[in-house]
C-alpha cells in the first residue's frame, strides 16, 4: 500500500467524522440520491436533458412531501386519538412502559424524534426556531442539489493525466477520488436494490389498502414507499401506521392488515435475497448494529446511510491484501 493510498483512508475516515459530529447527514444522501438520479436519467449525449428532468423530479417529490405532510397533519390526529387508548390500556395490562399516554404527549415525542433525528437543533418552544432550523436543512438540501449537478456535468471529463502521477499531490488526489467512486458505487448498488424492494412493497401495499377500502390510502402509500427506504426500522414504522388505521375501522381490518404485513414481510426476505444478493447480505445483528452506530451520529440520513456504508467496508477490505 502506497503512502498516498494511506493518506486517503484516512482523508475518508475524516470526512465521515466531520459529517457526523457537525450533522451533515441530509446533504450528503442529498447529493448521493441526486447523482444516482442524475446517472439514470442520462439516456442521451446531453446532459442537461438530465439535469432538467432532476430538477422536475425535485419539484415533484417536493410537492409530493408537501401534500404527505398536509395529509399526516389532518390524519395523524384522528388515528392516534382513536388507536392511542387501547393501545395504552393494553400496554399496562401487560406491564408495559410507552413514552407517550394520550396526543399530546405522543406530539412531544414526535417534536423530540424530529428535533434528534433531522439536526433541527434548539428549542421547539418557539416556532421561530423550529423555522429557522428547518430552513437551514432546507439551504444545505439546495446546496447538495448544485453540487451534484456540478459532480455530474464534470464526470465526463479526465480529471488526471493517464499513466504515473508526476507527484505525491496527484497520486494523493487519484487515490481520494478512488475512494470516493467506490463509496458512490455501493450507495448505488445498496439504494438501487433498495428502492426496487421498496417499490414492489409499495405496489402490493396500495393494492391491499384499496381492495379493503382503508382509510387515507394516498397517505400509506407514500409513507409506505418512504419508510421503505430505511431498513428493517421503515417496514416497523409503515406497518404501525398502517394497522393502526385500520385499527380504527374495525378489529377485522386491523387483523386483515396485520396478517397482510406479515405475508409482505416474509415476502421480503426473498426480495432481498434475490435483488441485493448475497454479495452485499449482512448478517442480521451487522445491519442493526450498523443501524444504531448511524441513528446516533446523523439521525435519519445514518440510518440510510448505514447498509451503504457496510458494503463500501466490505469492498475496501476485500481489495487489500491480508496483514502479514
Amino acid at each position: 500500500m502506497t503512502a498516498a493510498t494511506r493518506v486517503s483512508y484516512i482523508f475518508i475516515a475524516a470526512v465521515a467524522i466531520l459529517v457526523g459530529a457537525a450533522r451533515l447527514g441530509v446533504p450528503l444522501v442529498t447529493v448521493l440520491f441526486c447523482c444516482f438520479a442524475l446517472r439514470k436519467m442520462h439516456f442521451t449525449k446531453y446532459k442537461w436533458l438530465a439535469v432538467i428532468a432532476l430538477v422536475a423530479v425535485v419539484a415533484i417529490v417536493v410537492y409530493a412531501i408537501g401534500y404527505l405532510v398536509r395529509e399526516a397533519v389532518v390524519a395523524f390526529p384522528t388515528i392516534a386519538s382513536e388507536s392511542i387508548p387501547p393501545l395504552v390500556d393494553y400496554a399496562q395490562k401487560q406491564g408495559l412502559e410507552l413514552p407517550f399516554s394520550d396526543l399530546e404527549s405522543l406530539k412531544v415525542t414526535t417534536l423530540e424524534v424530529l428535533k434528534d433525528q433531522l439536526g433541527l437543533a434548539g428549542n421547539f418552544g418557539r416556532a421561530a426556531n423550529f423555522g429557522r432550523a428547518a430552513t437551514r436543512q432546507f439551504v444545505f438540501v439546495i446546496v447538495a442539489i448544485v453540487i451534484a449537478i456540478g459532480l455530474f456535468l464534470r464526470s465526463g471529463m479526465q480529471s488526471f493525466p493517464a499513466g504515473k502521477p508526476a507527484n505525491l499531490l496527484i497520486a494523493l488526489a487519484q487515490e481520494i477520488e478512488s475512494r470516493f467512486r467506490l463509496f458512490y458505487e455501493s450507495f448505488e448498488r445498496v439504494m438501487g436494490a433498495q428502492l426496487t424492494i421498496s417499490a414492489i412493497n409499495t405496489v402490493l401495499t396500495a393494492i391491499f389498502v384499496t381492495v379493503i377500502g382503508l382509510k387515507y390510502i394516498p397517505l400509506v402509500i407514500g409513507l409506505t414507499f418512504l419508510c421503505g427506504l430505511l431498513p428493517i426500522v421503515g417496514n416497523l414504522i409503515s406497518n404501525s401506521v398502517i394497522v393502526g388505521i385500520a385499527f380504527t375501522e374495525s378489529g377485522r381490518s386491523a387483523i386483515a392488515a396485520l396478517v397482510f404485513l406479515i405475508l409482505l414481510h416474509k415476502l421480503e426476505y426473498f426480495l432481498n435475497s434475490k435483488i441485493i444478493g448475497y454479495r452485499i447480505k449482512n448478517p442480521m445483528w451487522l445491519t442493526l448494529l450498523a443501524l444504531v452506530v448511524g441513528e446516533r451520529t446523523m439521525g435519519i440520513p445514518g440510518m440510510i446511510l448505514a447498509p451503504v456504508v457496510l458494503d463500501y467496508v466490505k469492498v475496501e477490505t476485500s481489495r487489500l491484501p491480508p496483514p502479514d
